[in-house]
Formats: structure tokens, sequence, C-alpha cells
């Protein structure tokens, strides 16, 4: 069943108060342009967010597009001029295209609370957890957390080339094409390796095939060199492509993700200072009255829509109802600041709330 459609009169209201709540926690309210330089956008999502973004042409400012979310711009803000500490919050229009789902909006408000803070990071992600839930509760919604960071850790301590390990970080949020390159660098996909490029090797010997595309020959030739160099690599050990799938499988309360995690680590130890800030993240979410016990957790959670997160994730969710959008998300994105910050960095998390789906659920408009 499709939602409900709200008047815009009442969904502003209720993105006025769940802003005044942020502004009451400290947040700064700050605005920015609808209307965004795509090519930040397209050098941080690449050329995906083409397929989900407005995007026009400016005849003196170049490709722009309509704001597809509030974080990077104000990223930009912050790292322009803002001081650390600092909490932001904001309300507005965000616009996504919709091609598979016609019953979502492509234009809803969303209201967003950011926290720039490098002293604490536990705490910080708790704080914005903890206020989300806190305005959240009365709603009965399921919330899901998860870490990409702990992902993240475990393929940079991987024991591959340089080359391999930024491939699987690159496609982190690509679940297929990782599980596909995982299978690739792996014992079973050795043999299958040298086969296929002992067939692309004797095909270019041929040279009998037409040149269809647009890269030249030299471009081909090139990429089939660097393939096949990357082929004739040691796999990745089967023992290393285990604990990868027991983390990638992990789907518990937190209490027992953590103690599978600490197990993991014994024989994976580049990911401990990741379980370690998970640990941490616990308590500091316990400090602030969170049920930690029951709090669901999910290693591979953000992975197919969180793309600049790098660490905590979260989100809230209507129960039984997966055919509709989350009512809020949100997480750590530290890598971001650093890319926009042309190479200052300031550890931060924020989130996003849909005031729409707030009072949809409030109505039982679902």
């Amino acid at each position: 069943m499709p939602l409900k459609t709200m008047p815009k009169s009442r969904v502003r209201a209720e993105a006025a108060r769940l802003k005044t709540y942020f502004e009451g926690l400290g947040a700064v309210d700050v605005e920015t342009d609808i209307l965004l330089p795509a090519e930040v956008l397209l050098d941080l999502y690449g050329e995906d967010i083409r397929h989900r973004a407005y995007v026009t042409n400016d005849p003196a400012r170049g490709e722009m597009m309509l704001r597809p979310d509030f974080t990077v711009p104000v990223v930009q803000t912050h790292m322009d001029s803002g001081a650390d500490p600092a909490r932001y919050t904001y309300a507005g229009e965000v616009f996504r295209k919709q091609d598979d789902l016609l019953d979502r909006a492509a234009e809803y408000i969303q209201v967003g609370y950011e926290v720039f803070d490098g002293s604490n990071p536990a705490a910080a992600d708790a704080e914005v957890f903890a206020a989300f839930s806190d305005i959240l509760s009365p709603l009965g919604l399921r919330a899901a957390t998860g870490d990409i960071g702990i992902l993240m850790a475990a393929v940079r301590g991987l024991k591959t080339t340089e080359t391999r390990r930024n491939a699987l970080l690159r496609h982190i949020w690509r679940p297929r094409r990782f599980r596909a390159l995982m299978n690739r660098y792996s014992v079973k996909g050795a043999e299958m390796r040298e086969e296929n490029f002992a067939r692309v090797r004797a095909n270019m010997a041929a040279n009998n095939a037409p040149a269809i595309g647009l890269r030249t020959e030299t471009e081909i030739l090139d990429r089939v060199m660097a393939l096949s160099t990357d082929a004739a690599e040691p796999s990745i050990s089967s023992s290393e492509i285990e604990l990868l799938n027991d983390i990638l499988s992990l789907k518990e309360t937190v209490p027992h993700v953590l103690s599978a995690l600490r197990d993991i680590a014994v024989d994976m130890d580049a990911i401990l200072p990741a379980v370690n800030q998970l640990r941490a993240r616990v308590d500091a979410l316990d400090a602030r009255g969170v049920d930690v016990e029951n709090l669901e957790f999910e290693t591979a959670y953000g992975r197919t829509s969180m793309e600049y997160y790098d660490g905590f994730v979260f989100g809230f969710y209507a129960e039984g109802r997966a055919d509709l959008p989350p009512v809020a998300t949100g997480g750590r994105y530290d890598a971001l600041t650093s890319v926009l910050g042309h190479g200052r960095s300031i550890p931060a998390v924020g989130g996003v709330m849909r005031p729409a789906m707030i009072l949809a659920v409030q109505e039982g408009a679902l």
C-alpha cells in the first residue's frame, strides 16, 4: 500500500518542530543551496548518482543538480568556515528520481542533525542515535544499526595486493560486485582467472576481432595486461575469505555481534580497533539510556544505500512495512570531511528524518 500524501503545510510544521528539537540540543540552523554543482557530487558518488538525481546545465556554472541530500553541502559549509566542535540542523526539500519505485515521492522534505566533534567519536555516535531514538520513541519504530568501518578494517587487513584491497573497498557499497571480487581473488577463482585470460590472450594474438567501442587498442592491451598481472598474484587465502564471510553474515543483537567479532579478531587482528570502537559506542549508548541488549546490529547494514558513511550507521523503520523508505537514517562520515576539506578532516556523524513519514506513522496512514 503506498504512503498517504500529507499536505505540505503539515509536513513543514512537523519539520519545524523537529528542527526546534535539534536546536534545543545546541544545533545551529543552517541553509544550503537547492541547486548544487554536479562535479562535486559525481566525484563523491560516481556516475551512479546521475540515475537518481535531477541534472541540468547552466550556461555559466556548468552541470548542476537539484539537491539529492543535505550532508554534502552542510559539510562543505562547515569545512569552509566552521569551528570544531559544531552542531547543525536544517530542513528543506531533497530530490531523487524514483524510476523503479513510482509510488515513492521524487521530492520530499528532510530534517537533519549533524555533529562535528573529534574529541570522542563514540560519544558523538551515541549522542546522535539517542537524539533520534528519543524523539521517535512514541512511534514504535524498529531500530537497526551497523558499522561499515568493521568491514573496511577487515578488507584493509587482507594479505593481498593493494590493488585488490582498493578494488574491494571501492565496491563495499555494491554487495554483488564485492562478492564477485571476493570469488575472483579466492583460491577457487584462481583456475577460472587463468583460463579466462588464456582465452583473451589467444583472441588478442589472433587479431581477427573487429574493434568495437570507444577504447583504443592500446587501452585494451593495457587493461588486459593489468588484469593478467593481477590474475598471476597469489589468491586470498581460504581462511581469510571465510573470516570475511563470517563478518558479513553477522546479524543479531549488539551484545551477540560484539562477542562474535571479538572471536573473529583473534584470527583477524586488523579489525580489533574497529571492534574496540564498537565496544566504546555500546557503552556510550548504554549511558544515554539506549536498550543495547535488544538493539539490532547487522555488519552488512547500510551497504546498498549509505555510500559516504565509513563507520557507525543506523536507521528507523515502520514495523512490517519493508516496502517503505526508512523514517530516519544516519551514520559517521569522517572520510567525507577529508575529501571536502581538501585534506583537513574533522570526525563527523549525523542523520536525517522524513517528517512526512513521521506524520503517516502517527496517523496510521501507512
